[in-house]
């Protein structure tokens, strides 16, 4: 193999850090100057002039040229895409004509929709969502999750997300944390300031993020619902009807009275319940003991009712501990099943290890075949 040869193929191993796809193949590449002594020149166009992670594109280009035998030295020339090459890049991307609309109501999608529900805040479920995401794109998974409490959003603190999304004219590319592309309406605000927006700003911000930011190809993505069965709930039916519903809640009965009617509404919707997550379930004390802060029994019985609701099985997922470690991997934007030694780190990753079981099929779709003619 000459020189020029592995340089573009140590090239297509470079993947953009936001859309997650190799340099080579978004046009990136503009030019490769190889000399004589080894020294390597590679032109790469960014998407727009003030590309957040310009310097990320550029250390992995040198260490991809830098690792290659008979390559003494590396130079990176960075450019920007013209809006023509931005148009063939959104087109590369959704399509011809670079379309919109949404692409998990797709007929051909197979990314498995999960909104996480409750009936009331504070029972963990931003936590919950934030590590199931991080566990199942530890796994393997492609993951993205849609920050959907513009009220209370708290997804980008909790995965440790400080930079912006990045917008290619109206395609926004989210960050990634974990392994996992995340947006949310906290990446649009100073500070933290509050948002008080009426009912239409809810639904219009919702279709938004799913219209015009760009996920890629993913298995499962995740939409962290504020608690109840306000408007964001119903625009969420109504924009992907084939979601699925987790119910998180704790323990006591009174949470699980309320959290019933979060998963009851999917009988109004047509939409199914995934199952019930149990948070808080016990505090293990110093001498092994486990106490019952919140009492016991309410995400089974919560099943229970769900089940009887629905008219099919809905399963306690699992039981989540009440441990210090999840709380400090919130608040320092560290997801605890990325940490090994915790019951609800291994307790969490269970249940993301069940829920990504489901393949992806291609069951009841149609192939773009057609016969050979002889």
């Amino acid at each position: 193999m000459t020189l020029d040869s592995a340089v573009r193929t140590a090239l297509g191993t470079v993947i953009d850090p936001e859309l997650r796809r190799p340099i080579t193949e978004l046009g990136m590449v503009e030019g490769i100057t190889t000399h004589d002594d080894g020294a390597v020149v590679v032109r790469v166009l960014l998407t727009i002039a003030g590309c957040p992670l310009r310097d990320t594109i550029t250390r992995d280009v040198e260490a991809a040229l830098g690792a290659l035998p008979g390559v003494t030295a590396v130079s990176v020339q960075l450019g920007v895409m013209t809006q023509d090459q931005r148009d063939a890049l959104k087109e590369r991307l959704r399509g011809p004509g670079g379309k919109r609309g949404i692409p998990f109501n797709q007929p051909g999608s197979l990314t498995r929709v999960l909104a996480v529900a409750s009936g009331k805040g504070g029972v963990g479920k931003s936590s919950l969502t934030v590590n199931l995401a991080a566990a199942m794109a530890a796994q393997g998974l492609r993951v993205g999750i849609v920050d959907a409490d513009v009220y209370g959003f708290s997804v980008p603190a909790l995965m440790g997300i400080s930079a912006s999304p990045t917008r290619v004219d109206e395609m926004i590319l989210p960050p990634v944390a974990h392994g996992v592309k995340a947006i949310s309406i906290g990446m649009f605000v100073a500070g933290n300031q509050a948002v008080a927006w009426r009912g239409p700003m809810l639904h219009r911000a919702l279709e938004q993020f799913l219209q015009d930011v760009y996920f890629g190809d993913l298995d499962v993505l995740f939409l962290d619902l504020p608690p109840g069965t306000g408007d964001i709930a119903i625009s969420v039916s109504q924009l992907l009807p084939d979601a699925e519903l987790l119910i998180v809640t704790t323990p006591q009965s009174a949470a699980a009275d309320v959290a019933e009617r979060a998963g009851s509404m999917a009988v109004q919707t047509g939409q199914k319940v995934a199952g019930v997550i149990e948070n808080m379930s016990w505090l293990e004390l110093p001498s092994g003991e486990r106490m019952e802060v919140f009492g016991s029994g309410g995400g089974a019985e919560l099943a229970r009712r769900l089940t009887s609701t629905v008219g099919y099985d809905v399963g306690l997922l699992g039981s989540i501990p009440l441990e210090p470690a999840l709380r400090e991997g919130g608040d320092n934007g560290q997801p605890v099943v990325l940490e090994e030694g915790s019951q609800a780190s291994a307790e969490l990753n269970r249940i993301a290890l069940a829920l990504a079981r489901r393949p992806r099929g291609l069951s009841e779709r149609l192939l773009n075949v057609s016969p050979k003619r002889a």
